[in-house]
Protein backbone atom coordinates (compact mmCIF):
# COMPACT_ATOMS: atom_id res chain seq x y z
CA UNK A 1 0.00 0.00 0.00
CA UNK A 2 1.56 3.74 -0.77
CA UNK A 3 1.67 6.03 1.30
CA UNK A 4 -0.33 9.21 1.07
CA UNK A 5 1.71 11.63 1.39
CA UNK A 6 4.41 9.69 -0.40
CA UNK A 7 1.64 10.16 -3.10
CA UNK A 8 0.97 13.61 -2.58
CA UNK A 9 4.61 14.06 -3.03
CA UNK A 10 5.05 12.23 -6.03
CA UNK A 11 2.51 13.95 -7.88
CA UNK A 12 3.88 17.36 -6.48
CA UNK A 13 7.40 16.28 -8.04
CA UNK A 14 5.40 15.48 -11.20
CA UNK A 15 3.51 18.31 -11.40
CA UNK A 16 7.22 20.65 -10.79
CA UNK A 17 8.33 18.52 -13.79
CA UNK A 18 5.80 19.27 -16.08
CA UNK A 19 6.19 22.97 -15.46
CA UNK A 20 9.68 23.06 -15.54
CA UNK A 21 9.37 21.40 -18.98
CA UNK A 22 6.44 23.98 -20.28
CA UNK A 23 8.35 26.76 -19.06
CA UNK A 24 11.54 25.11 -20.71
CA UNK A 25 9.48 24.38 -23.58
CA UNK A 26 8.12 28.00 -24.13
CA UNK A 27 11.87 29.57 -23.80
CA UNK A 28 12.08 31.69 -27.23
CA UNK A 29 15.41 32.44 -29.17
CA UNK A 30 15.82 35.89 -30.95
CA UNK A 31 18.63 36.27 -33.75
CA UNK A 32 21.10 39.20 -33.17
CA UNK A 33 22.94 40.12 -36.31
CA UNK A 34 26.33 42.54 -35.22
CA UNK A 35 29.82 42.62 -35.47
CA UNK A 36 31.97 40.02 -33.62
CA UNK A 37 34.95 40.94 -31.65
CA UNK A 38 34.25 43.27 -28.85
CA UNK A 39 30.77 43.83 -29.91
CA UNK A 40 29.73 40.55 -29.54
CA UNK A 41 31.49 40.01 -25.99
CA UNK A 42 29.99 43.11 -24.59
CA UNK A 43 26.66 42.50 -25.31
CA UNK A 44 26.73 38.88 -24.82
CA UNK A 45 28.46 39.17 -21.62
CA UNK A 46 26.72 42.48 -20.04
CA UNK A 47 24.11 42.93 -21.97
CA UNK A 48 21.69 40.77 -22.94
CA UNK A 49 21.48 37.70 -19.60
CA UNK A 50 19.56 40.66 -17.94
CA UNK A 51 16.76 40.64 -20.59
CA UNK A 52 17.05 36.89 -21.29
CA UNK A 53 16.36 36.26 -17.67
CA UNK A 54 13.43 38.71 -17.50
CA UNK A 55 11.84 37.34 -20.83
CA UNK A 56 12.76 33.90 -21.07
CA UNK A 57 14.55 34.02 -23.74
CA UNK A 58 17.85 33.17 -25.43
CA UNK A 59 19.49 35.72 -27.62
CA UNK A 60 22.09 34.64 -29.66
CA UNK A 61 24.32 36.60 -31.55
CA UNK A 62 25.17 36.03 -36.04
CA UNK A 63 28.51 37.45 -36.20
CA UNK A 64 29.84 39.52 -39.10
CA UNK A 65 30.85 42.63 -40.74
CA UNK A 66 28.31 45.09 -41.89
CA UNK A 67 28.50 44.31 -45.17
CA UNK A 68 28.51 40.24 -43.94
CA UNK A 69 24.70 40.70 -42.09
CA UNK A 70 23.20 42.89 -44.63
CA UNK A 71 24.11 40.29 -47.48
CA UNK A 72 22.66 37.63 -44.54
CA UNK A 73 19.32 39.62 -44.52
CA UNK A 74 18.61 40.35 -48.15
CA UNK A 75 19.42 37.11 -48.93
CA UNK A 76 16.63 35.43 -46.45
CA UNK A 77 14.28 38.72 -47.20
CA UNK A 78 10.91 36.64 -47.86
CA UNK A 79 11.38 34.80 -44.68
CA UNK A 80 13.83 36.07 -42.20
CA UNK A 81 16.41 34.18 -40.52
CA UNK A 82 17.46 37.28 -37.72
CA UNK A 83 15.49 39.38 -35.81
CA UNK A 84 17.45 42.56 -35.00
CA UNK A 85 20.48 43.44 -36.70
CA UNK A 86 23.14 46.08 -35.98
CA UNK A 87 24.80 47.67 -38.86
CA UNK A 88 27.19 50.76 -39.48
CA UNK A 89 25.29 53.91 -40.24
CA UNK A 90 26.40 53.97 -43.76
CA UNK A 91 25.23 50.23 -44.22
CA UNK A 92 21.87 50.92 -42.21
CA UNK A 93 20.65 53.15 -44.78
CA UNK A 94 20.85 50.97 -47.35
CA UNK A 95 18.89 48.25 -45.38
CA UNK A 96 16.21 50.87 -44.83
CA UNK A 97 15.75 51.65 -48.30
CA UNK A 98 15.62 47.92 -49.23
CA UNK A 99 12.57 47.57 -47.16
CA UNK A 100 14.67 45.42 -44.27
CA UNK A 101 13.48 47.11 -41.43
CA UNK A 102 10.53 47.74 -39.85
CA UNK A 103 9.78 50.85 -37.42
CA UNK A 104 10.53 51.17 -34.16
CA UNK A 105 7.59 51.10 -31.66
CA UNK A 106 7.39 54.48 -29.69
CA UNK A 107 8.06 54.53 -26.51
CA UNK A 108 10.14 56.68 -23.74
CA UNK A 109 13.76 55.30 -24.59
CA UNK A 110 13.13 57.23 -28.02
CA UNK A 111 12.91 60.49 -26.62
CA UNK A 112 15.90 60.18 -24.27
CA UNK A 113 18.38 59.28 -27.52
CA UNK A 114 20.55 61.91 -29.08
CA UNK A 115 19.39 63.90 -31.32
CA UNK A 116 21.61 62.71 -34.60
CA UNK A 117 21.28 58.91 -33.38
CA UNK A 118 17.42 58.96 -34.59
CA UNK A 119 17.44 57.89 -38.38
CA UNK A 120 14.27 58.80 -40.94
CA UNK A 121 10.87 57.61 -39.60
CA UNK A 122 12.55 55.70 -36.49
CA UNK A 123 12.80 53.01 -38.94
CA UNK A 124 16.41 52.49 -37.32
CA UNK A 125 18.26 54.14 -34.19
CA UNK A 126 21.78 54.35 -33.29
CA UNK A 127 23.05 52.36 -30.37
CA UNK A 128 26.54 53.40 -30.21
CA UNK A 129 28.13 56.52 -31.02
CA UNK A 130 31.65 56.79 -32.38
CA UNK A 131 33.77 58.38 -35.18
CA UNK A 132 36.54 57.18 -37.39
CA UNK A 133 39.83 59.00 -37.06
CA UNK A 134 43.25 58.52 -36.90
CA UNK A 135 44.90 56.15 -34.40
CA UNK A 136 49.55 55.27 -34.58
CA UNK A 137 51.96 53.25 -32.86
CA UNK A 138 52.77 55.18 -29.93
CA UNK A 139 55.66 52.78 -29.07
CA UNK A 140 56.93 53.91 -32.50
CA UNK A 141 56.17 57.12 -32.46
CA UNK A 142 57.91 57.31 -29.36
CA UNK A 143 61.07 55.30 -30.81
CA UNK A 144 61.37 57.64 -33.79
CA UNK A 145 60.47 61.00 -32.31
CA UNK A 146 57.40 61.48 -34.17
CA UNK A 147 55.10 63.99 -33.55
CA UNK A 148 51.46 62.89 -33.22
CA UNK A 149 49.45 62.66 -36.44
CA UNK A 150 47.14 65.95 -37.13
CA UNK A 151 45.71 65.44 -40.42
CA UNK A 152 44.33 62.79 -42.70
CA UNK A 153 47.26 63.67 -45.22
CA UNK A 154 49.28 62.45 -42.71
CA UNK A 155 48.79 59.12 -44.28
CA UNK A 156 50.51 60.23 -47.26
CA UNK A 157 54.01 61.58 -45.05
CA UNK A 158 56.97 59.68 -47.10
CA UNK A 159 58.08 58.57 -43.33
CA UNK A 160 55.36 56.46 -43.09
CA UNK A 161 56.49 54.71 -46.56
CA UNK A 162 55.35 51.28 -45.83
CA UNK A 163 54.04 51.97 -42.62
CA UNK A 164 50.29 52.98 -43.23
CA UNK A 165 47.66 50.05 -42.66
CA UNK A 166 44.72 50.69 -45.24
CA UNK A 167 40.95 49.10 -44.16
CA UNK A 168 39.41 48.16 -47.79
CA UNK A 169 37.04 51.05 -48.79
CA UNK A 170 34.88 48.52 -50.78
CA UNK A 171 34.58 46.47 -47.15
CA UNK A 172 35.08 48.47 -44.46
CA UNK A 173 33.57 51.74 -42.90
CA UNK A 174 37.13 52.84 -41.75
CA UNK A 175 38.58 52.64 -45.06
CA UNK A 176 35.91 54.48 -46.80
CA UNK A 177 35.95 57.04 -44.19
CA UNK A 178 39.03 57.90 -44.83
CA UNK A 179 39.08 57.68 -48.14
CA UNK A 180 36.54 60.07 -48.76
CA UNK A 181 37.89 62.29 -45.98
CA UNK A 182 40.73 62.01 -48.82
CA UNK A 183 38.52 63.07 -51.62
CA UNK A 184 37.01 65.79 -49.64
CA UNK A 185 40.47 67.29 -49.27
CA UNK A 186 41.48 66.89 -53.08
CA UNK A 187 38.60 69.46 -53.54
CA UNK A 188 35.92 66.21 -53.80
CA UNK A 189 32.67 65.37 -52.35
CA UNK A 190 30.33 62.40 -52.11
CA UNK A 191 28.73 63.10 -55.41
CA UNK A 192 32.29 63.64 -57.01
CA UNK A 193 35.19 60.83 -55.75
CA UNK A 194 37.09 61.77 -59.44
CA UNK A 195 39.73 63.75 -57.17
CA UNK A 196 40.01 60.59 -54.87
CA UNK A 197 40.57 58.46 -57.24
CA UNK A 198 42.83 59.88 -59.43
CA UNK A 199 45.46 60.73 -56.54
CA UNK A 200 45.21 57.97 -53.68
CA UNK A 201 47.91 56.09 -55.61
CA UNK A 202 50.58 58.12 -55.73
CA UNK A 203 50.07 59.83 -52.33
CA UNK A 204 48.51 57.30 -49.57
CA UNK A 205 48.72 54.45 -51.48
CA UNK A 206 52.40 54.33 -51.93
CA UNK A 207 52.41 54.29 -48.18
CA UNK A 208 50.30 51.23 -47.43
CA UNK A 209 52.12 48.29 -46.66
CA UNK A 210 48.37 45.99 -46.10
CA UNK A 211 44.94 46.78 -47.39
CA UNK A 212 42.83 44.92 -45.16
CA UNK A 213 39.42 43.90 -45.19
CA UNK A 214 38.60 44.84 -41.59
CA UNK A 215 40.47 45.92 -38.25
CA UNK A 216 41.08 42.72 -36.58
CA UNK A 217 44.71 42.24 -37.75
CA UNK A 218 45.96 45.95 -36.40
CA UNK A 219 46.63 44.39 -33.00
CA UNK A 220 49.13 42.16 -34.17
CA UNK A 221 50.54 44.08 -37.28
CA UNK A 222 51.38 47.00 -34.42
CA UNK A 223 52.82 44.08 -31.96
CA UNK A 224 55.55 43.22 -34.61
CA UNK A 225 56.28 46.59 -35.93
CA UNK A 226 54.56 46.67 -39.40
CA UNK A 227 52.07 49.15 -38.04
CA UNK A 228 52.39 53.16 -38.00
CA UNK A 229 49.43 55.10 -38.65
CA UNK A 230 45.82 53.70 -39.43
CA UNK A 231 41.72 54.79 -38.96
CA UNK A 232 40.05 53.89 -36.49
CA UNK A 233 37.87 55.20 -33.85
CA UNK A 234 38.52 56.30 -30.34
CA UNK A 235 36.14 53.09 -29.13
CA UNK A 236 38.42 51.07 -31.19
CA UNK A 237 41.87 52.75 -29.60
CA UNK A 238 40.47 52.16 -26.29
CA UNK A 239 39.80 48.35 -26.54
CA UNK A 240 43.61 48.01 -28.14
CA UNK A 241 44.88 49.98 -25.11
CA UNK A 242 43.24 47.82 -22.85
CA UNK A 243 44.94 44.72 -24.00
CA UNK A 244 48.02 46.70 -23.83
CA UNK A 245 48.70 47.22 -27.28
CA UNK A 246 50.70 51.01 -27.41
CA UNK A 247 48.23 53.12 -29.67
CA UNK A 248 46.80 56.11 -29.36
CA UNK A 249 44.00 57.96 -31.07
CA UNK A 250 44.89 61.53 -32.79
CA UNK A 251 41.51 63.67 -33.86
CA UNK A 252 42.29 64.97 -37.24
CA UNK A 253 42.02 68.84 -38.36
CA UNK A 254 39.99 68.33 -41.04
CA UNK A 255 37.52 66.32 -38.66
CA UNK A 256 36.38 63.05 -38.11
CA UNK A 257 33.73 61.07 -39.84
CA UNK A 258 30.79 60.53 -37.67
CA UNK A 259 30.47 56.37 -37.57
CA UNK A 260 27.17 55.39 -35.64
CA UNK A 261 26.00 51.60 -35.13
CA UNK A 262 22.30 51.66 -35.89
CA UNK A 263 20.16 48.86 -35.00
CA UNK A 264 16.59 47.96 -36.57
CA UNK A 265 14.09 44.94 -35.99
CA UNK A 266 13.79 43.38 -39.04
CA UNK A 267 10.60 43.35 -40.80
CA UNK A 268 8.22 40.00 -41.04
CA UNK A 269 10.87 38.35 -38.38
CA UNK A 270 9.11 35.70 -36.64
CA UNK A 271 8.89 37.22 -33.08
CA UNK A 272 7.87 41.21 -34.30
CA UNK A 273 6.95 41.78 -30.01
CA UNK A 274 9.58 40.44 -28.66
CA UNK A 275 11.91 41.45 -31.47
CA UNK A 276 11.06 45.26 -30.65
CA UNK A 277 11.16 44.57 -27.23
CA UNK A 278 14.77 43.83 -26.94
CA UNK A 279 15.26 46.42 -29.38
CA UNK A 280 13.80 48.85 -26.97
CA UNK A 281 15.69 47.67 -23.71
CA UNK A 282 18.98 48.24 -26.32
CA UNK A 283 18.15 52.09 -26.15
CA UNK A 284 17.57 52.46 -22.79
CA UNK A 285 19.96 54.07 -20.60
CA UNK A 286 20.34 50.56 -18.07
CA UNK A 287 21.14 49.08 -21.03
CA UNK A 288 23.26 51.41 -22.06
CA UNK A 289 25.25 51.96 -18.98
CA UNK A 290 26.29 48.75 -19.18
CA UNK A 291 27.85 48.44 -22.52
CA UNK A 292 29.95 51.41 -21.86
CA UNK A 293 31.10 50.02 -19.04
CA UNK A 294 31.76 46.40 -20.72
CA UNK A 295 32.96 47.15 -23.95
CA UNK A 296 33.79 51.03 -24.42
CA UNK A 297 30.75 51.18 -26.33
CA UNK A 298 29.17 54.85 -26.44
CA UNK A 299 26.18 55.43 -25.84
CA UNK A 300 22.95 57.15 -27.53
CA UNK A 301 20.62 57.78 -24.59
CA UNK A 302 21.82 60.68 -23.17
CA UNK A 303 21.06 59.53 -19.86
CA UNK A 304 23.13 56.68 -19.38
CA UNK A 305 25.71 56.55 -16.56
CA UNK A 306 29.63 56.63 -16.61
CA UNK A 307 30.27 54.37 -13.96
CA UNK A 308 33.97 55.07 -13.01
CA UNK A 309 35.77 58.39 -13.26
CA UNK A 310 37.61 56.76 -16.27
CA UNK A 311 34.80 56.06 -18.24
CA UNK A 312 33.35 59.46 -17.68
CA UNK A 313 36.37 61.15 -18.43
CA UNK A 314 36.19 59.19 -21.95
CA UNK A 315 32.61 60.73 -22.73
CA UNK A 316 33.79 64.24 -22.43
CA UNK A 317 36.95 63.57 -24.75
CA UNK A 318 34.38 61.85 -26.82
CA UNK A 319 31.76 64.63 -27.24
CA UNK A 320 34.44 67.26 -27.67
CA UNK A 321 35.64 64.86 -30.76
CA UNK A 322 31.88 65.00 -32.05
CA UNK A 323 32.18 69.33 -32.24
CA UNK A 324 34.34 68.57 -35.20
CA UNK A 325 32.81 65.36 -37.04
CA UNK A 326 31.63 65.12 -39.88
CA UNK A 327 28.71 63.67 -41.47
CA UNK A 328 28.54 61.87 -44.79
CA UNK A 329 26.23 61.89 -47.85
CA UNK A 330 25.28 58.68 -47.67
CA UNK A 331 22.62 59.06 -50.45
CA UNK A 332 24.79 59.92 -52.61
CA UNK A 333 27.42 57.59 -51.41
CA UNK A 334 25.00 54.30 -51.60
CA UNK A 335 23.81 55.82 -55.24
CA UNK A 336 27.36 54.74 -56.35
CA UNK A 337 29.02 52.53 -54.05
CA UNK A 338 29.12 49.43 -55.92
CA UNK A 339 30.86 51.40 -58.79
CA UNK A 340 32.87 52.74 -55.92
CA UNK A 341 33.64 49.37 -54.98
CA UNK A 342 34.43 47.84 -58.16
CA UNK A 343 36.54 50.98 -58.82
CA UNK A 344 38.39 50.87 -55.32
CA UNK A 345 39.31 46.60 -56.13
CA UNK A 346 40.44 47.67 -59.59
CA UNK A 347 42.45 50.43 -59.60
CA UNK A 348 44.04 50.44 -55.77
CA UNK A 349 43.98 47.10 -54.83
CA UNK A 350 45.30 45.15 -57.56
Amino acid sequence: MIHRRTALGAAVATLALVAGTSAFAQTKTLYVGMNGGNFEKTFTQGVFPEFEKANNVKVVVVPGTSSDILAKATAAKDKPQMHVMFLDDGVMVRAVGAGLCEKLKDGPELAELDKGARMKGDMAVGIDMGMTGLAYNKKMFDEKGWAAPTSWMDLADPKFKDKVVFQSASASSFGLHAFLMFNRIQGGTEANVEPGFGKFRDTIGKNVIEFIPNSAKISEMVQTGEAAIFPLTPTGVSNLKEKGIPVEYAQPKEGSVVLMVAQCVIANNSEPDLAQKLAAYLLSAEAQSKALAVGNVVPSNTRSKATTPEAEKKLETFHGFMKTAVVLDWDAINAKRPEWNSRWNKMIER
